[in-house]
């Protein structure tokens, strides 16, 4: 079906749709180019228009034809990325349905978008080899071959592979027959079910695999020789989770295979490609026994976000991309309720109110946010999209709506929606309509706000005596909302808290409401945190949280802190209240909690970071006084008997000393890793790695960097190369600073992990003013190597620009991008100006009180 032609979108014209597509494909990995070849099987749906146009990107077209009727002209609009194939008149005019033929060459490119080439190492000889693979969504199907590269118009694909007999070669089905002559090998691929083409994927490479058969289908992880015994972890885990997602929506998965092959430059985590999902390395090869708990809980949840947009996404897509968010969201809702099935000593859903809730939070607090169903028109507005709107903002509405309605209720609508519109395409609506009729419940009325409008509310509170007001308005980070942003009444589930239990029967659906309580004594508002908004409450209110943390559930203290934190960052209450309210929960039991605190605390120090090095220094000291006892007292070594919880303690505390600059802790992270780089590679527990790196490279110089840097140039495993590269930018030093800077586009550091030594650059202030100096200087590379619209972009100007705490540093920001286009990526840098621009405020408002409870308090002289 053809989008609708009331919307405002770059569409392609209706007169033919597809059908079925024979594509075959041939990369050199010499040039660097592919030879290509597509059929495609058109429904004619205007026979007087003799004119075909698809998408395409970098394509060099050698012939179109329609039978022996060869194509007249054929103009290629780079800008607006379509070929306009025109044949003689009459063409169409006798055919219901016609055969596009074209032959073409393509790039294959290193851009990590469509058709491309990744690099690696061979493990056995140290040579530098490519892998081919793809990557189409969201609209680079048309790098690979011209196509209709629209979400709605899904067709079934035909794939051949054409390549030297060592490679591998995969794609979304089995395989149907297999030839080699001439020293070519051809793998021609059985026909796909009706898709779309953002889900398309082959792959041409040296692979190896190892694999599951505990379910009714063949399941194969591959990877590059040698790496492949690391997938073991994610082929069990895609055994049960199949299985389990068959029987939660009760449709069976209906593809007949599923392989996974870990891509050595990737620009997302994962791809869900129906059939062959394909990821970055680090998230999906585990040595288990070797890695930290969160890099375990990362590759368990991002296999099966992959896994449930199997259905969600794949059998059932959205519309159009405005809709992207149903599948994003639901997919992060979705590996977060099958971790909790299958790890319920994880305590996910705990671990959501400070992951997921508190991303989506973040983003939505700034004016430069988006509604979650938001209009997009081109290619380079679709990119932009895919944000913790889409995925954080999404998942926490469906959330919010599960409880509401009850987990089986939302899970019986959810599989009713699959049903109805597997194969084809669905909209927002189409969701809450089945989940309406599974309820019984009127969910369209009240999601279709939070889903249509930007944003979410503060809801403060007032109290005279038994009478409790709420009142509703719009959250900024900046606290400078103007009238005309602040007219969307949310439906706001109060679900009160008291000692009695959690009434869920109050909606806050107006400006204002006043409940009268009998007891008041303890009172929350959104019990257990599961609403998308932050709640303001009184001085004295604050203090009596400080003391009724038996009362509370862990999602509840957890979103007491993060809210205190960010009320205090945007001016809604004084950030005494925050430094109170944690300072009184040292006997906290949670990791969660802990997280929160820890985060939160980080997030003002970011924010003072320009400021003297004295208060800096006084927030280090507070930061002791809250964990330096409790991690002594615990201790660093794991054993067998530690419950996952007590790890994850023990891991977010010790991080937290060694941040602060505690002694102890500071003094064995720094024997451990001299024993460690002497030989003893059993000394450093897997769980501490990373802090252990970051706490050396915090307090050392040349020796320590060269340590750290040989051990990322010859690691013994993925997790080491990668958290030794995270700490390469921590480093304050200037000679250290420009090295790591150098490293960043010199090809020590591939493509995809270009921001991740920047991360740690942007954790001082010296980092920081490199960075914007270095992006300043090789902008037109950078833009060039990384393309408009890409996250790895994204990543790169978010961490470039925002760690700024100034009204100038957002002059010279404005200054820099005001004669460049910034199409594909303009929303990045109004978000990071939002960002400054809070963070600013917050140290001028403040500074002073800041100082003050510091001073009052013992932390500073």
């Amino acid at each position: 079906m053809s989008a609708e032609p009331t919307v405002n979108r770059d569409v392609l014209p209706s007169n033919v749709i597809p059908l079925h597509y024979e594509l075959s494909f041939e990369p050199n990995f010499d040039t660097f180019k592919f030879e290509g070849s597509v059929k495609i099987n058109l429904q004619v749906n205007d026979k007087s228009n003799d004119v075909i146009s698809l998408n395409t990107l970098e394509i060099e077209y050698h012939s179109a034809k329609i039978g022996s009727v060869e194509a007249t002209n054929i103009d290629v609009d780079d800008e607006s990325q379509i070929a306009k194939i025109h044949f003689p008149q009459g063409t169409m005019a006798k055919h219901d349905q016609v055969d596009l033929e074209i032959k073409f060459t393509g790039l294959l490119n290193d851009k990590m978008a469509g058709f491309y080439r990744a690099k690696y190492q061979d493990k056995m000889t140290g040579e530098t080899k490519y892998m081919a693979t793809t990557q189409m969504e969201a609209t680079d199907a048309r790098r690979a071959f011209p196509c209709f590269d629209e979400p709605n118009l899904k067709a079934t694909f035909g794939i051949t592979l054409i390549s030297e007999p060592k490679y591998t070669h995969l794609s979304n089905m089995d395989v149907k027959f297999e030839e080699v002559k001439a020293n070519k090998k051809a793998t021609t691929f059985n026909t796909t079910p009706k898709m779309s083409t953002y889900l398309v994927a082959f792959v041409v490479s040296e692979l190896k695999y190892v694999e599951n058969n505990d379910f009714r289908i063949p399941i194969k992880v591959y990877a590059t020789p040698g790496d492949e015994a690391n997938g073991q972890f994610a082929a069990d885990l895609t055994a049960k989770t199949l299985a389990f997602f068959e029987k939660t929506f009760n449709i069976e998965y209906p593809l007949p295979k599923m392989d996974k092959v870990a891509i050595h430059e990737f620009s997302a985590g994962a791809m869900e490609n129906w059939g062959l999902v394909t990821y970055r390395v680090i998230d999906v090869l585990l040595d288990e026994k070797n890695s930290s708990l969160d890099r375990i809980q990362r590759v368990a949840e991002v296999v099966q976000h992959e896994l449930a947009h199997q259905w969600f996404g794949n059998l059932v897509t959205m519309d159009w991309w405005e809709g992207l968010w149903l599948n994003e969201g639901f997919a992060t809702w979705m590996s977060w309720y099958a971790c909790n099935n299958f790890q319920p000593g994880w305590k996910v859903w705990e671990q959501y109110v400070a992951d997921n809730l508190q991303r989506a939070l973040s983003l939505d607090s700034l004016r430069s946010s988006h509604p979650i169903e938001v209009p997009v028109k081109s290619a380079d507005e679709i990119n932009q999209i895919f944000d913790a709107i889409s995925y954080s903002k999404g998942s926490s509405l469906l959330r919010m709506i599960s409880i509401w309605l009850g987990e089986e209720t939302f899970i019986k609508g959810v599989s009713n929606y699959l049903k109805k519109f597997k194969y084809t395409n669905a909209k927002t609506e189409d969701l809450w309509d089945a989940l309406a009729a599974t309820s019984g419940k009127d969910v369209r009325k009240v999601m279709n706000i939070w889903t249509k409008q930007v944003g979410f509310p503060v809801v403060t509170v007032e109290e005279s005596g038994k009478n409790i007001t709420f009142s509703q308005q719009r959250f900024l980070s900046t606290n400078d909302v103007k009238p005309e942003e602040d007219e969307t009444v949310y439906p706001v589930f109060l679900a009160l808290k008291t000692k009695n239990g959690v009434d869920n029967s109050i909606v806050l659906d107006e400006k204002t409401k006043t409940v009268n309580m009998e007891d008041t004594d303890f009172l929350k508002v959104n019990g257990n945190q599961a609403g998308v908004y932050i709640t303001s409450y009184s001085d004295e209110r604050w203090a009596k949280f400080g003391q009724q943390r038996e009362l509370l559930s862990v999602e509840d203290r957890t979103g007491l802190v993060a809210d205190v934190k960010n009320l205090s960052s945007s001016g809604f209450t004084s950030t005494t209240n925050f430094l109170n309210l944690v300072s009184q929960w040292k006997d906290e039991t949670s990791f969660v909690v802990w997280q929160q605190i820890t985060n939160s605390i980080a997030a003002l120090k970011s924010s003072w970071i320009f400021e003297g090095d004295n208060v800096k220094n006084a927030l280090n000291e507070f930061t002791r006084k809250l964990v330096s006892e409790k991690i002594h007292k615990l201790g660093w070594s794991f054993e067998e008997s530690d419950s996952y919880e007590t790890q994850r303690l023990k891991v977010t505390l010790f991080g937290a000393a060694c941040a602060a600059r505690d002694e102890v802790t500071e003094k064995a992270a720094t024997e451990m890793f001299s024993k460690y780089t002497n030989g003893d590679k059993t000394v450093i527990p897997a769980l501490l790695r990373q802090i252990v790196f970051n706490t050396v490279a915090r307090i050392g110089g040349q020796e320590a960097y060269e340590k750290l840097f040989n051990i990322y140039k010859n690691p013994t495993n993925g997790d080491e190369k990668l958290a030794a590269l995270k700490s390469l930018g921590i480093f304050k030093d200037a000679a250290l600073i420009e090295r790591t800077i150098g490293y960043l586009l010199d090809g020590t550091i591939l493509n995809q992990d270009i921001y991740t030594p920047m991360v740690g650059l942007r954790s001082h202030k010296e980092g920081i003013n490199a960075l914007w100096a270095w992006l300043q200087k090789n902008w037109t590379e950078i833009v060039d190597r990384l393309q408009p619209g890409s996250p790895v972009l994204g990543h790169v100007l978010n961490l470039s620009t925002s760690g700024f705490t100034s009204v100038h540093a957002i002059d010279e920001i404005n200054k820099f991008f005001g004669d460049k286009s910034t199409k594909g990526f303009d929303s990045n840098i109004a978000q990071s100006i939002d960002t400054i621009k809070a963070k600013t405020q917050w140290v001028n408002r403040d500074g002073k009180v800041v100082e003050a409870y510091l001073k009052e308090h013992g932390y500073m002289n």
